[in-house]
């Protein structure tokens, strides 16, 4: 990746174009799930999204490999897709952007006030 497509993000929007052509190809109920994954780990991405990529570019293929073996999405995902997510992102509720700037603005408060 070149310096103008980091600062731009047209790698990441070519790959992220290319996620959802490959979701495209899942059954309904798997792109269902796709969607409702996506909303749940956004939130948890640093400022550009690039920390999601690889995440996503996994869980795409997990969704891909088991609809081709005729699997329920049930059966891959169980019924809590945000449990799921969670344990994508490696510890029970992850930081959001919200969690992330509040804790900004209470050190930064803090230092202000010499604390």
């Amino acid at each position: 990746m070149n310096f103008w497509e980091k600062i731009t993000g047209s790698d990441m929007t070519k790959e992220y174009k290319t996620f959802q052509s490959r979701a495209k190809k899942l059954p309904v109920d798997y792109q269902e799930a796709w969607e409702k994954i996506k909303e749940n780990l956004w939130p948890h991405s640093d400022l550009t999204g690039r920390n999601l990529m690889p995440i996503l570019d996994g869980v795409l293929g997990l969704l891909e490999e088991t609809a081709a073996d005729g699997q329920d999405i049930q059966e891959v995902l169980g019924d809590d897709i945000k449990g799921f997510c969670s344990a994508l992102l490696g510890e029970e509720g992850a930081n959001s952007y919200r969690d992330k700037w509040r804790k900004q603005l209470n050190n930064s408060i803090a230092k202000k006030l010499g604390k």
